[in-house]
């Protein structure tokens, strides 16, 4: 039984969803003080966390930034905040998805099925991608440049080895978000631009001020990402 963590100050809220989640065979705990959020992560194993960002004592985004790093199964953020700039800080800050109050239990229980799903996809992939300075070592999930190890989350990761499996080629924006988020892309989600930003932002900086200003990522406007081999030479 897959056990999800609520935390959510709104109790008749939080009743509500953690009946409609019981009743589709999840386990759910509820909690309405997210400062305590680290500690139940460390005592518990919980497939998916659920965070509202109005609670009593700390911000759910700087909880969620808080969390990225010590949970790698997914965040989903569920809030009636809705603007453009906490929806993308909540993805920047790691969240796997952000969803918008009211919403229907169905449509809820739908995106977590969803994450799940891409949380557990098994991809086939070769011992290790390589091209000349860069080298990705997807056995140990590692990434390295030039022999320096390249600190990446484990979503930025993901959509490196997306991009560096089909070099040369444009990978679609719509494909990027269908492969990380597991459902259709909207037209209007910044949440790939967002993660793209931050993995070329990494590379860049590996590469060093003299490397290629894409960090070898290049925005073919109107068409997608490519990934360009080139760059990585000695």
């Amino acid at each position: 039984m897959n056990s999800i963590l609520l935390i959510e100050d709104d109790v008749r809220l939080a009743l509500l969803v953690k009946e409609y989640l019981e009743s589709s065979g999840y386990h759910v705990h509820i909690e309405n003080d997210g400062r305590i959020l680290i500690e139940l992560i460390n005592k518990h194993d919980f497939d998916v966390v659920i965070l509202d960002l109005n609670l009593p004592g700390r911000d759910g985004l700087s909880l969620c930034k808080e969390l990225r790093p010590v949970f790698d199964n997914p965040i989903l953020i569920l809030t009636a905040r809705d603007s453009d700039e906490d929806q993308i800080l909540g993805l920047e800050f790691g969240a796997d998805d952000y969803v918008i109050k009211p919403i229907e239990p169905s449509v809820l229980l739908a995106r977590i099925k969803a994450l799940l799903r891409r949380s557990r996809k098994q991809v086939l992939e070769p011992i290790n991608i390589s091209y000349d300075s860069l080298l990705i070592d997807c056995s140990n999930r590692r990434v390295t440049i030039r022999d320096q190890v390249i600190d990446l989350s484990c979503h930025e990761y993901d959509l490196l080895i997306l991009l560096a499996g089909r070099a040369g080629e444009v990978i679609s924006r719509e494909y990027l978000f269908n492969a990380a988020f597991g459902r259709p892309y909207d037209g209007l989600d910044r949440a790939v631009d967002v993660r793209v930003s931050h993995l070329r932002k990494k590379l860049v900086d590996a590469i060093g001020v003299d490397g290629d200003v894409d960090g070898g990522i290049k925005t073919v406007w109107g068409r997608g990402y490519l990934f360009l081999s080139n760059v990585w030479k000695l």
